[in-house]
């Protein structure tokens, strides 16, 4: 996994999602809220395309609320049949109701080849 978390604000714009993502070399955010939220490259992908403007677009508006979450003592592949079954590619890692970091595919791949 990915430690220390990164978070960005729903109020933030998606402009400012992706320059983090950029500079951090990561591809998903979480936004810390309740229940659990994420936003991805792939959000903000989907924004652009549609042509909306990301000074104006909050992460508000794009992010995935209601995210799945996995705790650290999870094995990998379970963690891999969950990313499977479920169709994503990010799980915060959540231990005590703290969020501790985020497991991607590529992290998963990265492990298991």
């Amino acid at each position: 996994m990915s430690s220390p978390l990164e978070t960005i604000s729903k109020d933030a714009t998606i402009q400012e999602a992706a320059t983090a993502m950029r500079e951090k070399g990561i591809t998903a955010l979480v936004v810390p809220s309740n229940p659990p939220s994420i936003v991805t490259s792939t959000d903000l992908l989907d924004a652009a395309a549609d042509g909306r403007d990301p000074t104006d677009v909050r992460v508000a508006d794009v992010m995935t609320e209601s995210v799945e979450t996995v705790p650290p003592d999870l094995y990998l592949e379970e963690v891999a049949a969950m990313m499977t079954s479920l169709g994503i590619g990010h799980l915060p890692v959540v231990e005590k109701d703290d969020y501790v970091g985020m497991v991607s595919s590529t992290d998963v791949t990265a492990e298991l080849s």
